[in-house]
């Protein structure tokens, strides 16, 4: 038996990054308070989403992995209460910029930096003007509390992602998220679907997934985001076992007996019948 509690949380941001970062850290004691050891903040927590628009200033907010405020803010934090935190951030290398997610594990040690891999480019969600695409591949870690996967946002609605961490032993998924109504359409609400999507992958690998989405309404200049939270954590059948609504700012946990969940996700023989030799087409465009 090798019981873990996972934690999803939700928040509005504002302009005030020193503002934001004692919000997290907040939700984060607040989860800790109730037994969480492994807590989820959503994507790029540290400012409202600013890809709503095209803007160059807003590069001056990447930081280099190894200087990163946030990732020693947290890693102090993470550290003293005894918790793993994946902790989303702007990233600045040399002359390039990444979305990237750096796993902290529960003695405050920063294992390892991930790049998102798909970066959207849409009405509202125009990363590609700000981010290169990750080069560091898909990762996972091994923490205190178990061999634990991520990826960010967009990364959440390719299936291939999810089956690359469970493969590479993820026994757990968490995705950051920043996502709302789109500019295009203001009747086009994607929350359900966008649940759907991650409770398939969670489903179709027989791990728990952890999500965790902002709140709030957000305005560019070129267009308004209403964040539609709905944070969420599922078990390993993909059945939502707890979820935040859309304007809370709130936590939730759950626990999992990852022994227990490995041993079924043998024995359902979803890996053993696994066909890669007849996949070669998913390689291509």
């Amino acid at each position: 038996m090798r019981n873990v509690t996972f934690a999803a949380t939700q928040f509005a941001v504002t302009d005030n990054v020193e503002q934001n970062l004692n919000l997290a850290e907040q939700l984060v004691r607040e989860a800790a308070s109730q037994g969480a050891q492994a807590i989820l903040l959503q994507e790029l927590f540290a400012g409202f989403y600013w890809c709503k628009d095209q803007d160059p200033r807003y590069f001056d907010w990447a930081e280099p992995y190894d200087t990163s405020k946030v990732l020693k803010h947290f890693s102090a934090l993470a550290k003293e209460l005894g918790v793993v935190l994946p902790i989303s951030y702007f990233e600045k290398s040399g002359n390039a910029h990444f979305n990237s997610l750096a796993m902290i594990d529960a003695d405050g040690t920063v294992l390892d930096n991930y790049r998102k891999a798909h970066i959207p480019d849409g009405p509202g969600y125009q990363e590609k003007f700000y981010f290169s695409p990750g080069d560091t591949g898909f990762k996972v870690w091994d923490t205190k509390f178990g061999r634990l996967g991520a990826a960010i946002c967009w990364d959440q609605w390719f299936p291939e992602t999810a089956r690359v961490l469970t493969l590479k032993g993820a026994e757990a998924i968490f995705y950051p998220t920043a996502i709302g109504s789109e500019p295009q359409d203001p009747n086009w609400d994607s929350r359900r679907h966008w649940q759907r999507v991650m409770q398939g992958h969670s489903g179709a690998n027989m791990v728990p997934v952890i999500a965790s989405n902002r709140i709030g309404s957000e305005q560019g200049e070129t267009c308004d985001i209403n964040f539609y939270g709905s944070s969420f954590i599922t078990d390993n059948f993909g059945e939502k076992v707890k979820e935040l609504d859309k304007t809370t700012q709130g936590v939730i946990t759950q626990e999992f007996d990852l022994d227990l969940l490995a041993k079924q996700r043998a024995s359902w023989g979803l890996f053993r019948d696994r066909r890669p030799d007849h996949y070669q087409r998913i390689t291509s465009l």
